[in-house]
């Protein structure tokens, strides 16, 4: 007795599975025409953007913030080490944490400092910025003209309609703005900055404690330039971080020493005077202005010395808040180039025809089908 499901043998079902399989291959092996035309459409688009994709040179270094606090537990950390458990990110130190170096390099101050790093270039006989190169000189290649008067060209067409009134604006309010010290980018700067983000990375390995800068462009010394350039800087943030505390007790107690130092060198010269004056005077009048001003002298002498020692020990103070990075890895000149991956390119442009070609010659007989079908429910 022949099993049965939903009406049919399980035989005949096995058969009707067997001959959809094999109509799927006869649709497919009818329709390769279809399949190997868009293919080379998608090959040969894949070959031209490979071939005219702008070259980059990638340039990187590698830094490790060194921690001077100490470590907060001891002894216990040393003891959890040997069990396998990282204490090193308890520290005492009033320092800033590493993940937050990635808003360091995209705020607006560090961004635009970074537009003005001079970069060296082929055919240029001096540095120039990469605000300048981006802004007069670049030339984005045959892909990059069409692809900014094409997907940029409304943005191009708003750029020119603005009027000059409107500019005016702008700049009025740019400067009302400057006089509350508040900062502020121009669109041409904002366009650079979108740019230059997308050019700079930072890799931050929190379990190894390092860190990973690297830049790309379109030539191998500029993209040296600009990782050094933008390793320094990132140093140079996170020291004035770290210190700023230390820096502006520094400040406060040198105005104050500066201060005592006049007052002290006044009553010293005016006691000084007084004694010449009154060499061989005996009074009482002249004893007790004497002791005067004796004390205001002492009292002033102390209070300047004490801030003199207040003074040295917070420059030790600040010397000691800096932190410290040792370069792993200098920055160094690019041989290679590392876009595009040309062979890469093409494969993925490749599959992507042979996926659409494919999809294209089911999606036909789908359609026809459906329309059949359509057509029968309606007779």
């Amino acid at each position: 007795m022949n099993q049965e499901t939903n009406g049919k043998p399980i035989q005949e079902l096995a058969d009707d599975d067997e001959i959809d399989l094999i109509q799927l291959a006869k649709t497919l092996w009818d329709g390769r025409k279809t399949v190997i035309k868009i293919t080379i459409i998608f090959m040969a688009i894949g070959l031209f953007v490979a071939i005219f994709s702008p070259k980059q040179y990638t340039a990187s270094t590698t830094i490790v913030p060194a921690t001077q606090g100490k470590s907060v537990g001891g002894n216990l950390s040393g003891l959890a080490a040997m069990a396998g458990i990282n204490l090193g990110g308890m520290s005492s130190e009033s320092g800033i944490s590493p993940t937050l170096y990635p808003q360091i390099t995209s705020s607006i101050p560090f961004q635009k400092e970074l537009l003005q790093t001079p970069l060296t270039f082929k055919g240029q006989k001096a540095p120039i910025t990469y605000e300048d190169y981006y802004t007069n000189y670049y030339s984005p290649g045959l892909l990059g003209y069409l692809k900014k008067y094409t997907i940029g060209l409304p943005g191009l067409l708003i750029k020119a309609i603005k009027s000059k009134s409107v500019i005016a604006k702008e700049e009025r309010l740019k400067q009302s703005v400057n006089e509350n010290q508040i900062q502020t980018i121009t669109n041409e700067q904002y366009s650079l900055i979108n740019q230059l983000s997308g050019q700079l990375s930072l890799d931050i390995n929190a379990k190894d404690g390092y860190i990973t800068v690297s830049t790309n462009m379109p030539e191998a010394i500029a993209a040296a330039e600009l990782a050094q350039n933008a390793q320094q800087l990132l140093q140079q943030y996170i020291i004035n971080f770290k210190v700023q505390k230390s820096t502006e007790q520094l400040k406060y107690i040198n105005e104050r020493y500066t201060e005592k130092e006049l007052a002290f060198k006044v009553l010293q010269q005016q006691l000084a005077r007084f004694k010449d004056q009154n060499k061989f005077v005996n009074s009482a009048l002249a004893q007790t202005n004497l002791m005067r001003l004796q004390s205001e002298y002492d009292l002033a002498y102390g209070v300047y010395s004490e801030l003199a020692k207040q003074l040295e020990t917070q420059q030790l103070q600040v010397k000691e808040d800096t932190p410290v990075f040792t370069i792993i890895k200098p920055v160094s000149v690019p041989i290679e180039r590392s876009k595009p991956k040309r062979s890469m390119i093409l494969i993925i442009w490749t599959f992507l025809g042979g996926i659409i070609g494919v999809g294209m010659v089911f999606g036909r007989t789908f359609i026809a089908d459906v329309k059949i079908k359509w057509n029968k429910e309606e007779v």
